[in-house]
């Protein structure tokens, strides 16, 4: 690891961070945190992926839809208006709509193929983002004069790279400039994240060979066939089970770093507290 104990932690002269787990336990709120209290570059691999490597598909999308009307679609043709994603830290519906869920069109719905290709696009997004990441450091460091980086990196990490495998590429690069930080969630906690995404049910990027299966089974299941599915209901039945696929692959990514709870990440309230925690992640790691 790049830091063997607390005392190389504390000594170090730069401090690299990952952070990793599911979405909603706090890995975007210690970024923030941390670079709104000076010191702490933010690298967002959701914002890179939505600008950087989707930002053109995003755009096209709205393009598309613009197109079907009259008015704007004069127009665009004459290049009197502009269509562009606002994406920022905070909001990243422009990314989320644009990968969608499958099922009836008339639901909101797109076609299995036409989601499994935009899942694909984001896969590899997802992997040259995080691939980026040695480039941000180096970039925070000679441009902006940062001494402490930390990569807020997507719910769907673990679902681009093979943790057992000790020479996975993605990883071996992460290890290799980061500390990867596992915010660990307890049974309470992904209790609360089903309910709330029951509630607003959002899209997600899944593991390719899981997502099929799924599909798959909820067609068998429910006796329906693809253009009948209702497009929340079907992304609110594999959620928990995308849950439940993504925590061992979450653990053994955990042996490439240190490990924290969400309810200590919940309690950290400035810089300070936070490098403590990763001291007594490091400590507990020894």
């Amino acid at each position: 690891m790049l830091y063997q104990s607390a005392k190389d932690w504390h000594a170090a002269s730069h401090k690299n961070v990952l952070l990793f787990g599911m979405s909603g336990l706090g890995k975007t709120h210690l970024s923030n945190m941390l670079r709104a209290e000076g010191g702490w570059f933010h690298y967002s691999i959701d914002y890179r992926i939505g600008t950087r490597y989707m930002g053109e598909h995003i755009a096209d999308s709205f393009k598309r839809e613009a197109m079907k009307v009259g008015y704007l679609r004069d127009l665009l043709l004459s290049d009197s208006i502009y269509i562009g994603s606002n994406i920022t830290f905070e909001n990243l519906a422009p990314l989320s709509t644009y990968l969608g869920k499958p099922g009836a069109s008339a639901q909101g719905g797109l076609d299995f193929d036409d989601y499994m290709h935009r899942q694909d696009l984001h896969r590899s997004a997802e992997i040259s983002a995080l691939l980026d990441t040695g480039y941000f450091i180096d970039r925070a460091q000679d441009i902006y004069g940062y001494r402490n980086f930390v990569c807020d990196s997507g719910g769907s990490i673990c679902e681009v790279v093979s943790p057992d495998d000790p020479t996975d590429p993605v990883l071996v690069a992460l290890a290799e400039r980061c500390l990867m930080v596992w915010i660990e969630g307890s049974e309470a906690h992904t209790a609360a994240l089903i309910d709330r995404f029951d509630r607003a049910p959002k899209p997600m990027c899944y593991q390719p060979e899981f997502l099929r299966a799924c599909w798959d089974t909820y067609l068998q299941e429910n006796n329906i066939s693809p253009q009948d599915v209702d497009p929340d209901t079907f992304v609110r039945w594999v959620y928990a089970k995308a849950l439940a696929h993504r925590q061992p692959r979450y653990r053994a990514m955990a042996n490439w770093g240190v490990t924290v709870s969400a309810d200590e990440v919940a309690k950290v309230a400035d810089t300070a507290e936070f490098e403590a925690l990763i001291a007594q992640a490091l400590e507990r790691r020894c």
